[in-house]
C-alpha cells in the first residue's frame, strides 16, 4: 500500500480530479505515513519542493478521518507576507474538502478577527506573536478558541530555530499543549540545513511521541547555471541588469534595504520596469509590487531576504545576487526560486560591487560545491525569554502561582538549560524590581512592569526583538512604508529627501508625536536609513575565503572580469597559506590574519588593545596601527594561543550585538551569564591555536 492509498478518499479524489496531478512528489508520498501515525517531523525540500502540500494533505486527511471539529490546525509562518501568499492555496484545498481556512496577523482587520472568534475556521494561518496576543487578550476566550487544537505546521522552521523567536514559538506551543491537555503534532517545513536531526529534536521539544526527518532523495541531474561577475558599483550592476536577459523576469536580491532602494532608482533611470519588496514597505505597496511582478514578463523585482522565504511571485527566469549572501543556506533558498518550469534550470548570477563580497561569493560557492550547509544552532540559555513568558502567563491567567509556571513552560528544552533554582532567582529578581508583584502567593504584573511593558496593552511583550525608532511615511492618505527616524535629521539646505519603493520623495511635514511623515514626489535623489548591525561571517566562511586566496584553482563560473580580479587579489595576498594563522607587519603596523570571523577578532582586538595606538577588526583580521613593540605583540599572541580556556566569551562589540530585549528582568549576573554563553568563541580559538603561526614582513 502506498502513502497515497492511505489518504482519505476525498483527498485522493481531488488530487487526481480537481488538481489533475499524475502523482505525488517523493517528499509528499514519504510524509503521509508518519503524519497519519501522529509523528512529529521535519520535512526537507528546496524552495517550491511541494512542502506545503506534503504537510497539509495528510493533516487534512486526519481531520476528515478523525472528525476534528473547530480550530484544529495552526499553520505558522515567520512573516505576514508568506501567510497572505499561502491563504488562497490552502483555502482552495480546504474548500474542496468542506473545511475552512482563515488568516490572523497584525494587518487583519478587527471585524475579520471577530468573525474568526465567533466561528473559528478549521485551519488558521498565523504568527507566534499573533498566538501570543490571542492567549493574553482580555477580549477573547482562548480556552474555547483552542480547545480542539490537534496539530501545528511551522513553515520555514529553520528561520525560527536560529534565533530567540524560535524559543518564543516553542514556549507558546508548550502553553497551547498544556491548555488543550494534549500533545500537539508538530510538523516543520524547511529548506536544506546542515543538521536536520537537531532541528527535528528542537521542534519536537518535550513531546514524547516519535519524530522523524523526512528527506527523500529528489533526482535532479540538471547542473545549475552559476556565474560570478565583477561590476564594482551599484550603478554598474544596474547597467548590466538592464542589458542582460531582456524580455525575462528577474528577481534581484540585495542584502540591505538602502541598497535595494538605490538599485531600484538606478534601474528605473535606465527604463527598466522595476518593482521593490522589503519589510519596511507598507503591506499595500509590497502586494502591488509582488502582484504586478508576478503578472509581468520583461521586468525586475529588487528585494531583500523577504522574498527568500517561499513567497510566490510567479515563474522566474533569473535570480541575480548583488554581492553575496552570508550563508550557503540563503544561497540555496534564493537559487531555488528558479527552475520551476519544465525544461528550465536553476540559475544565479552574482554581480559583485565590493571586493570583500566578491571573495565571499567565491568562498560560498566552493562551500556549496563541497556539499556544506550551515548547521542550525538555537541560541543557548534563553533567560530573557523565560522572563517574557512568565509575564505573558501572568497576563494570560490573570495571575499565576510560581509553582504552576513549571506546568506550563517548565519542560521546554530551552528552559531546561538552566536550573529550577535559576528560574526561581529570575522570578525573585523581577519581584524585587516590581516588574512582578505577589499577593498571597499569586504573581501579577508590578508597577515597574506596567510602566516598562504596559503601554498599548503590553504590545512590547508580544515580540522578542527590540524595534528601532521608525517613522511611517505617507503620500496623502496612502501609506508607503517606514524608515528610521534619522532619515529626517535636520538639514541646513532644505527638507529631507528620501527614497522609498524605488521612488524619490520630499518631506512636507513631520508629526513627531504620532511618528508620521508626509511626503510628495520629487525628482531630487533621496536616501533612506534603516540601521542594521550587519552579519558576522561564520568561521567556515572565513576559512573558505582563506582557501580561495591560497588556492591555484580556477573556477569555471567566473567571468573574465571576475577571473582577472581574483588573480590580482591572489597576487596581493600571495603570502596567504592554508591551515595557517599569520601576522604581517610593516615598520609601524601589524595585522593578525586569523580568518576567524568578527566575533573572535573583536575579542582579540580588545585583549591586545594596549599594544598599539589603534586596533581595528573585521571578519578576517585584527589590525594594529602604530605598534608600540612588535616583538612583544607577537609574543603576547603566542602566549594567548598557548593558553587553555574553559570558556572564552567574546568581548561584545556594539556593531553586531543588540541589547537583549527584556534585559530589565535580568540581574547583571544573569545578563552576563547569558551573553557569555551565547558569544563563546572558544571553538574558533581551539581551531586557530592548532594552526601554525606565521610571521611575514610586508614591504
Amino acid at each position: 500500500m502506498t502513502g497515497f492509498d492511505r489518504l482519505h478518499p476525498a483527498i485522493q479524489h481531488h488530487i487526481v480530479n480537481s488538481l489533475g496531478w499524475p502523482g505525488l512528489r517523493p517528499l509528499q508520498e514519504a510524509t503521509i505515513e508518519p503524519v497519519l501515525n501522529g509523528e512529529h517531523a521535519i520535512l526537507l525540500a528546496p524552495t517550491a519542493g511541494g512542502k506545503t502540500e506534503a504537510a497539509s494533505f495528510p493533516i487534512f486527511s486526519r481531520m476528515l478521518t478523525e472528525n476534528w471539529q473547530g480550530l484544529s490546525v495552526l499553520y505558522i509562518c515567520p512573516i505576514k507576507a508568506l501567510l497572505n501568499n499561502l491563504e488562497e492555496r490552502l483555502s482552495y484545498y480546504g474548500h474542496l474538502l468542506g473545511r475552512r481556512v482563515g488568516v490572523w496577523h497584525g494587518d487583519i482587520s478587527t471585524s475579520v478577527k471577530n468573525k474568526i472568534l465567533a466561528d473559528p475556521p478549521d485551519l488558521l494561518l498565523t504568527t507566534p506573536e499573533s498566538i501570543e496576543v490571542m492567549l493574553v487578550s482580555n477580549r477573547m476566550d482562548h480556552r474555547h478558541l483552542f480547545e480542539g487544537l490537534r496539530a501545528v505546521i511551522i513553515d520555514e522552521a529553520h528561520a525560527f530555530a536560529g534565533d530567540d523567536r524560535g524559543w518564543h514559538l516553542l514556549a507558546v506551543l508548550e502553553r497551547l499543549s498544556y491548555l488543550t491537555g494534549r500533545e500537539l503534532q508538530r510538523l516543520g517545513l524547511s529548506a536544506t540545513v546542515g543538521n536536520p536531526e537537531t532541528l527535528c529534536d528542537w521542534l519536537a521539544g518535550s513531546c514524547p511521541s516519535p519524530r522523524s526527518v523526512i528527506n527523500p532523495p529528489a533526482p535532479n541531474t540538471v547542473v545549475p547555471e552559476i556565474q560570478v561577475d565583477w561590476v564594482g558599483s551599484v550603478r554598474n550592476a544596474a547597467v548590466v541588469i538592464s542589458r542582460l536577459h531582456r524580455g525575462e523576469k528577474r528577481l534581484v536580491f540585495v542584502d540591505s534595504r538602502s541598497r535595494v532602494e538605490e538599485l531600484a532608482v538606478e534601474l528605473r533611470n535606465l527604463s527598466v520596469t522595476t518593482y521593490v519588496s522589503h519589510s519596511c514597505l507598507s503591506l499595500d505597496e509590497r502586494r502591488m509590487a509582488e502582484e504586478a511582478f508576478a503578472q509581468g514578463s520583461d521586468c525586475v523585482i529588487v528585494a531583500t531576504s523577504t522574498l527568500e522565504l517561499g513567497i510566490d511571485v510567479g515563474n522566474l527566469d533569473r535570480v541575480i545576487q548583488i554581492d553575496a549572501p552570508f550563508t550557503v543556506s540563503s544561497f540555496l533558498q534564493r537559487i531555488g526560486r528558479t527552475g520551476r518550469r519544465a525544461g528550465s534550470s536553476r540559475n544565479c548570477l552574482f554581480l559583485a560591487t565590493k571586493q570583500d563580497a566578491f571573495l565571499r561569493a567565491i568562498a560560498l560557492l566552493r562551500l556549496w560545491e563541497a556539499g556544506y550547509v550551515e548547521p542550525i544552532e538555537p541560541p543557548p540559555l534563553p533567560l530573557h525569554i523565560y522572563c517574557q513568558q512568565v509575564m505573558a502567563l501572568v497576563l494570560q491567567e490573570k495571575g499565576i502561582a510560581e509553582a504552576d509556571l513549571s506546568k506550563w513552560i517548565g519542560r521546554m528544552p530551552g528552559f531546561t538549560q538552566f536550573s529550577v533554582s535559576d528560574r526561581s532567582s529570575l522570578v525573585s529578581y523581577m519581584l524585587e524590581r516590581s516588574i512582578l508583584h505577589s499577593d498571597s502567593g499569586i504573581i501579577g504584573i508590578g508597577d515597574s512592569g506596567e510602566r516598562i511593558f504596559g503601554q498599548k496593552n503590553f504590545l512590547e511583550l508580544f515580540s522578542v526583538f527590540t524595534s528601532p525608532p521608525m517613522v511611517k511615511v505617507f503620500n496623502g492618505k496612502q501609506e508607503l512604508g517606514e524608515v528610521h527616524q534619522l532619515t529626517f535629521a535636520t538639514k541646513e539646505d532644505g527638507p529631507a529627501c528620501l527614497t522609498l519603493g524605488g521612488k524619490s520623495w520630499v518631506t512636507k511635514y513631520i508629526d513627531w508625536a504620532r511618528k508620521k511623515a508626509f511626503v510628495e514626489p520629487t525628482d531630487i535623489k533621496g536616501r533612506s536609513q534603516w540601521l542594521s548591525m550587519g552579519q558576522p561571517l561564520q568561521f567556515e566562511m572565513c576559512q573558505s575565503i582563506q582557501r580561495v586566496l591560497a588556492s591555484d584553482d580556477i573556477d569555471p563560473w567566473l567571468s573574465n572580469r571576475a577571473a582577472a580580479l581574483l588573480e590580482s587579489l591572489k597576487q596581493e595576498f600571495d603570502w596567504v597559506e592554508n591551515g595557517k594563522t599569520l601576522i604581517t607587519y610593516t615598520k609601524d603596523n601589524a595585522t593578525w590574519w586569523t580568518f576567524g570571523g568578527r566575533l573572535f577578532n573583536s575579542t582579540a582586538s580588545h585583549l591586545f588593545s594596549s599594544e598599539s595606538d589603534q586596533v581595528k577588526s573585521d571578519n578576517l583580521a585584527v589590525e594594529f596601527i602604530g605598534v608600540i613593540d612588535r616583538d612583544n605583540l607577537i609574543q603576547r599572541i603566542r602566549s594567548f594561543l598557548a593558553e587553555s580556556f574553559e570558556q572564552l566569551p567574546a568581548i561584545l562589540d556594539e556593531r553586531f550585538v543588540e541589547e537583549l530585549k527584556f534585559s530589565e528582568c535580568l540581574s547583571q549576573e544573569f545578563a552576563d551569564k547569558e551573553l557569555s554563553c551565547r558569544f563563546d568563541v572558544k571553538k574558533v580559538f581551539e581551531a586557530i591555536r592548532n594552526m601554525d603561526l606565521g610571521i611575514i614582513q610586508i614591504g
